[in-house]
């Protein structure tokens, strides 16, 4: 039994549901089918989740909004219509679209409200899809996450899976239909929709793979595979036919667009098999993501970059001396509601890297002020405008000298390092630079490890 989870961009016309289509009848084992929102049709449209986001704003802020409830209800009705599917699911979708404003008080907290308007978009598509698949002989019905059994966590935006609900999502297995449900949301204990995190519907389609215990989880994206290195930076660039969980987390946190770096962990946990393949290119086999596999000769199977990041250095004499100094650094990161990304240290001097979207002006002085006074260290100073560069590779643990190749590869590149950050597990290794030379840092990397 597999999971098959298809994204906005192979759902954004009535071209790509024929694709769709003819994906799930090809194999009578995909089941479970997890979708998106429509995506973008061409590069200067605007996804569908992006405009119900437009229209939460505009009700939330007590403005006109019925010009864009008319552009979310035509993307609809377009798909719709090309599939002739009739005018009950179109006025299903209408009406659910201008419910949102209609049913909701503006007394609610907001991040409730956002929930439930870009939860819509998933949800009407399942509804569409499902009514495509009915009128195209297949065995197909719509299914709520509620009825699922997807109950979360009470976050909005940031919703976490409830253990309990894998016993209920088991139950799907008995299904003799296919099943076409939406990605991006459950519900809570008490009804109320709960978005997950960024890369929702990735997440909903591991969550279903990892309960029903699937052979395969599918995700069909727009792309014959992943790829060492970013295929705007580098031409050609080499496919990776299979990496383990550990690598894809890593690549995904460094920047890797394929996923959002936490949503294959519940297909990790659950030991499901994921293979990333093509909705315009069925055929091609795709990437697969394993538990374990055996590396070969390479050290490194793929470069990402990530900017974004801000380094506070600090130095104080005999730091390494000072019993509780790193507690206490972590500390007052904690009181300031602050993530940090790595704190590599030396004897006297510690570097932590945060993401600098946390950073106002106001929090960046407090924490200045309080380093000094708190930590009486000798000397502070902060450089924003950084990139961290990833290289990812199961076989650096039996390949010598691959740090060494990077930095004389960026050393030849012109690329100055701010930080370097290898973790014990030798999956990868950081390299913290200025944003204006991430490109060329990429661009060298790649040509050491995959072209020579």
């Amino acid at each position: 039994m597999k999971v098959v989870k298809f994204g906005g961009s192979s759902l954004a016309s009535s071209t790509q549901l024929n694709k769709v289509l003819a994906i799930v009848k090809s194999d009578e084992q995909r089941k479970i089918v997890v979708v998106s929102a429509p995506g973008k049709r061409n590069p200067d449209d605007e996804k569908v989740t992006d405009l119900l986001i437009e229209y939460a704003d505009a009700y939330l802020a007590n403005l006109e909004y019925q010009e864009i409830q008319a552009q979310i209800i035509q993307r609809y009705e377009a798909i719709a219509f090309e599939l002739n599917l009739g005018d009950a699911i179109i006025e299903d979708i209408r009406q659910a679209i201008l419910n949102l404003a209609e049913e909701t008080e503006l007394s609610q907290d907001a991040a409730r409200v956002m929930d439930r308007f870009k939860a819509s978009g998933e949800n009407n598509n399942a509804k569409l899809v499902a009514t495509f698949f009915q009128k195209n002989g297949l065995k197909a019905r719509y299914m709520s996450p509620q009825e699922a059994g997807m109950i979360v966590s009470d976050e909005p935006g940031n919703a976490l899976i409830l253990p309990s609900s894998y016993d209920e999502l088991f139950k799907l297995r008995a299904t003799e239909e296919v099943l076409v449900i939406p990605g991006f949301f459950g519900y809570t204990e008490k009804g109320e929709i709960c978005t997950f995190s960024r890369g929702g519907s990735d997440i909903t389609g591991s969550i279903i793979a990892a309960g029903i215990h699937a052979d395969l989880y599918e995700n069909f994206t727009d792309v014959d595979a992943i790829y060492a290195a970013h295929p705007g930076l580098v031409k050609n660039p080499h496919k990776i036919k299979e990496l383990t969980f550990r690598e894809m987390r890593e690549l995904s946190y460094a920047g890797f667009g394929v996923f959002h770096d936490e949503a294959l962990i519940p297909a990790f946990r659950g030991g499901i098999e994921v293979v990333i393949k093509n909705t315009n290119n069925p055929s091609a086999p795709g990437t697969r993501i394993l538990l374990d596999r055996q590396p070969g000769d390479e050290a490194v199977i793929g470069i990402a970059g990530d900017s974004g990041f801000a380094i506070f250095y600090m130095s104080k004499y005999l730091m390494n001396r000072e019993i509780g100094f790193g507690r206490k650094v972590l500390e007052i990161l904690e009181d300031e509601s602050l993530n940090y990304e790595h704190m590599p240290s030396g004897i006297d001097d510690i570097s932590i890297i945060v993401r600098e979207h946390q950073l106002s002006t106001d929090v960046e002085n407090r924490l200045i002020d309080r380093f000094k006074k708190e930590l009486q260290v000798d000397e502070i100073h902060v450089n924003h405008n950084l990139s961290m560069i990833a290289i990812v590779g199961e076989g650096m643990k039996s390949n010598v000298g691959t740090a060494a190749k990077s930095t004389h590869a960026l050393s030849a590149a012109g690329v100055n390092l701010e930080m370097i950050n290898q973790g014990s597990s030798e999956v990868s290794i950081l390299f913290g630079i200025k944003s204006c030379h991430e490109d060329i840092a990429i661009q060298a990397l790649y040509e050491e490890f995959f072209k020579k």
